[in-house]
């Protein structure tokens, strides 16, 4: 199982480059923009030389860094058979998968090309490496807040200890 959840991960990769190709190849010279509904999606091209929200702008070794020591930490993890759940080694995937494609960004473009603009919330310009990254940080945390049951059943002994029920 852990090597289809990196396979996927790799395809992640594949179709996060390929997104990104076609809004380099389509975006990126005098149309910048097309409107998909306007005024509420839009592919937008946008090179973002930060993190999310473009925060750390200017930072590049910094990010290639701590975005390489988390990806190999979450492969690492799923490797040697750390992870018992398979909603968190999928979740773990998600990460890998969306954080390599940024990554690659970094690396050989010196900056992340986003292109997804939904204009009726008035957000950032993202990409689908994104999405990955935000849906598994989401799944991780409900992970840990609703489906961890060793961390639960942590919880429930230590409110009953506080409550004085003993079992």
């Amino acid at each position: 199982m852990k090597y289809i959840a990196l396979a996927c991960s790799a395809l992640i990769v594949g179709l996060d480059q390929l997104f990104k190709y076609l809004a380099i190849t389509y975006l990126s010279n005098d149309l910048l923009t097309f409107p998909i509904i306007q005024d509420v999606f839009h592919l937008t091209y946008i090179e973002n030389r930060g993190a999310a929200f473009s925060i750390l702008e200017g930072k590049k070794i910094f990010l290639i860094g701590l975005t390489s020591l988390i990806l190999i930490a979450g492969i690492l993890l799923i490797l040697m058979n750390k992870i018992d759940s398979k909603f968190l080694m999928w979740s773990i995937a998600l990460i890998i998968g969306g954080g390599i494609g940024n990554l690659v960004d970094r690396i050989f473009r010196g900056f992340v090309v986003d292109y997804l603009d939904f204009r009726i919330i008035d957000f950032a310009v993202f990409n689908f490496a994104d999405c990955c990254v935000v849906i598994g940080t989401g799944l991780i945390m409900i992970y840990v807040l609703f489906l961890d049951r060793k961390n639960n059943s942590d919880d429930i002994k230590i409110k009953k200890e506080i409550s004085g029920v003993h079992e």
